[in-house]
């Protein structure tokens, strides 16, 4: 039995992702919570928005920065760094999506797991301080 004051890895990697994230301005953050679907491929899927494509690799990088600083983790696989508008950073248990704006609306991601816990975690800067 799980006790409620201890963390699950995939929690604290996805605390990890959303600080990458939030450390280069990433916009509508959204946390989707799959553990409770049956046939999920991950603990969790973030998703944010980037304005350019310059962003988008300045957020991709900032995650596997914050993981590695605490985890000493790379991604398993990484795709998406060439075409410069859809980059996902898989940590099998956390997979990050990072969107070029236009392209978000586009594969409609939170949609498809419609059924998930989704969290959208506020942009502002003082977002960072306050307790998740």
């Amino acid at each position: 039995m799980k006790h409620n004051t201890i963390q699950d890895t995939s929690d604290i990697l996805a605390e990890l992702v959303v600080k990458g994230m939030q450390e280069k301005k990433a916009s509508d953050i959204v946390v989707l919570n799959l553990k409770s679907l049956k046939n999920a491929v991950s603990d969790y899927f973030i998703i944010s928005s980037a304005n350019s494509d310059t962003q988008l690799d300045a957020i991709a990088t900032s995650i596997e920065e914050e993981v590695f600083k605490l985890t000493k983790e790379n991604p398993w696989q990484s795709e998406g760094r060439t075409n410069r508008e859809w980059v996902v950073l898989d940590y099998v248990n956390v997979v990050a999506h990072i969107f070029l704006k236009e392209k978000r609306n586009f594969y409609a991601l939170e949609e498809l797991w419609g059924d998930a816990e989704i969290t959208h975690v506020e942009s502002t800067e003082d977002s960072a301080s306050a307790a998740v």
